[in-house]
């Protein structure tokens, strides 16, 4: 009788590790799918030539710049 127990607690060890291993990788996978989402919205989707119409209309250049910079693109 003083052997029956010895082996639980091996075990409950092991997927005690394996349990906190998946809990990490979740959340690793969770972090990474958020920072991916952000990526795909925003200025990511936007053309050069609208980002630049978009900084005029804000006013962080000047129209002189604004018609340089639509020179370059094309």
């Amino acid at each position: 009788m003083g052997n029956y127990g010895y082996g639980l607690g091996y075990t409950h060890m092991f997927f005690g590790l394996i349990f906190w291993i998946l809990i990490i990788a979740g959340i690793y996978l969770l972090i990474r799918w958020l920072v991916e989402q952000n990526k795909s919205r925003g200025e990511g989707q936007m053309s050069a030539l609208e980002i630049v119409k978009a900084r005029y209309a804000k006013g962080e250049i000047s129209e002189t710049e604004f018609e340089e910079m639509k020179k370059r693109l094309g």
